[in-house]
């Protein structure tokens, strides 16, 4: 009787012992919880350029620098190459639910992922009016599962630049495409800046690159300066733009940095890895346990003043002391 009563004892623990076991596997990493799930972030951008190239991979730097390995997420990056139908294909593709994160790279990328209505959350890189295009109702309390960083084109720092640059300058000309939501925006905040300002202005308008030589040839004819807003259709084509200013011997003034180590003379504007970086930060933030909603999305000042020394030099253009030894001079 007494050796029955052993056996069954003895068996119970072997039992408790092994259930624990599995336990102590299962929370080690052994086994499939959520803890060790390898994380899927996926990015999604429109076009490749220099800009959305820098916003992208700063984004993901900053979560490789602060622990997320190869090991422990997955980042799948795909590019729209400038298709609007291939874009929205990968936002549909991207909010299936096998995503822990999607970021978004600038407008036109995150709105489209925003309409797919997702319950994947978004972080937006780089979208100069969130509002306006409907990623957010408003930028302290996001809604639509999305939040992000906004980088409202500095209009006045740049043309209060051109004051300084070419203070001869009377006409503006303005060249972008109006299908872009971020672009439009931009443009009337440079009017109104403008035009109170004193200057005069000139327009045109092209629906894709291939009509950007012809527009900017016109438009040169009819003006002493240019500004270009951040417009993925132009940025695209700047080094068409670049040239033809040259040879106009008129300067150009863009909105991001990549556009002045394309050619563009001058801009004042935020670093594109930076606000990458930025996101991620707030990607972070969500992956251990947050919602969009809870946190803010920012607007990011722009102060960093760029100029191209190469294109300064090509125009006549002489660059007074105060700011060759402030601002960042490339070549």
């Amino acid at each position: 009787m007494k050796k029955n009563v052993f056996k069954k004892m003895t068996a119970v623990v072997l039992t408790l012992a092994m259930t624990l076991s599995l336990a102590a596997c299962a929370s080690s990493g052994t086994g499939s919880t959520t803890e060790d799930k390898k994380l899927k972030v996926g990015v999604i951008q429109m076009i490749e350029n220099g800009a959305f190239d820098a916003m992208r991979d700063g984004f993901i730097k900053q979560l490789r620098d602060q622990g997320y390995t190869e090991d422990d997420m997955e980042i799948v990056v795909k590019n729209a190459q400038g298709d609007t139908s291939a874009l929205n294909t990968i936002a549909q593709e991207m909010s299936d639910g096998s995503y822990d994160l999607v970021a978004t790279v600038a407008t036109p990328a995150s709105q489209a992922f925003v309409n797919m209505k997702s319950e994947t959350p978004q972080v937006f890189i780089a979208v100069s009016d969130p509002v306006k295009a409907g990623i957010v109702t408003t930028m302290e309390k996001p809604d639509h599962n999305a939040t992000g960083t906004s980088n409202p084109i500095p209009v006045d720092k740049i043309v209060d630049l051109s004051k300084t640059l070419t203070p001869g300058v009377k006409t503006f000309g303005i060249i972008y495409n109006t299908s872009e939501v971020n672009s439009v925006s931009t443009v009337n905040k440079a009017k109104d800046y403008m035009t109170a300002q004193g200057y005069e202005i000139k327009e045109a308008v092209v629906t894709n690159s291939s009509e950007v030589k012809q527009a900017i040839d016109s438009l040169l004819s009819q003006v002493d300066a240019i500004f270009i807003p951040n417009d993925s259709v132009i940025q695209n084509a700047m080094p068409t733009v670049a040239e033809a200013a040259k040879t106009a011997k008129k300067p150009v003034y863009g909105s991001s940095t990549v556009m002045v180590n394309t050619g563009a003379l001058a801009t004042v504007a935020i670093g594109d890895a930076a606000i990458g970086a930025a996101s991620a930060d707030m990607a972070i933030e969500i992956l251990n346990g947050k919602t969009p909603a809870d946190i803010p999305a920012v607007a990011v000042e722009a102060t960093e003043t760029v100029i191209n020394q190469t294109t300064s030099d090509a125009i006549g253009i002489k660059l007074p002391t105060d700011l060759s030894n402030t601002a960042v001079i490339v070549k």
